[in-house]
Parts: structure tokens; sequence; C-alpha cells
């Protein structure tokens, strides 16, 4: 009493299949989609992270090249 598989496949079994490879392509893509938003965010953030950089850089050499603000003296006020 052994089952044979039937030579022909069954058209659940072929709508199976199909919904199988169908999103095991729609995945693949997925997740292409999601690497290739990740190297953008990376390449972003370096660019953003150089601007940054070069910016405090900037900021920082003109506070050496300017004098130091002198400190103004407090006066005392008399007690009355």
């Amino acid at each position: 009493m052994s089952t044979k598989k039937p030579a022909e496949p069954s058209p659940e079994s072929i709508a199976r299949s199909d919904r199988k490879r169908l999103a095991a392509e729609e995945g693949a893509r997925a997740l292409a989609d999601v690497e290739k938003q990740a190297i953008e965010v990376r390449k972003n953030m370096a660019r953003l992270r150089e601007v940054r950089e070069a910016k405090q850089a900037a900021d920082e050499a003109l506070r050496t090249a300017l004098p130091a603000p002198a400190l103004k003296k407090r006066s005392r006020k008399p007690v009355r």
C-alpha cells in the first residue's frame, strides 16, 4: 500500500511552487534594496562627518587667530 507520487504535479502544487519562487525573488530584491540604502546612508554620513570636521577645524583656526576677549572687571557697588 505504498502511494506513488503522480507523474504530473497538481495545480495546487504548481501554484504553491510559483508562490514560493515569487516570494524568494521578492525577498532577494528587498534585501538588495536594503543593502543599497544602507550603503547610501553610510556614504552620506561620511560626507556629513567630513563637512562637520572641516567646519570645526575652520572654527578652531579662527578662534586661535583672534585675540582672546578681554574680561570685564566687575565694579563693586557701594553697600547702602
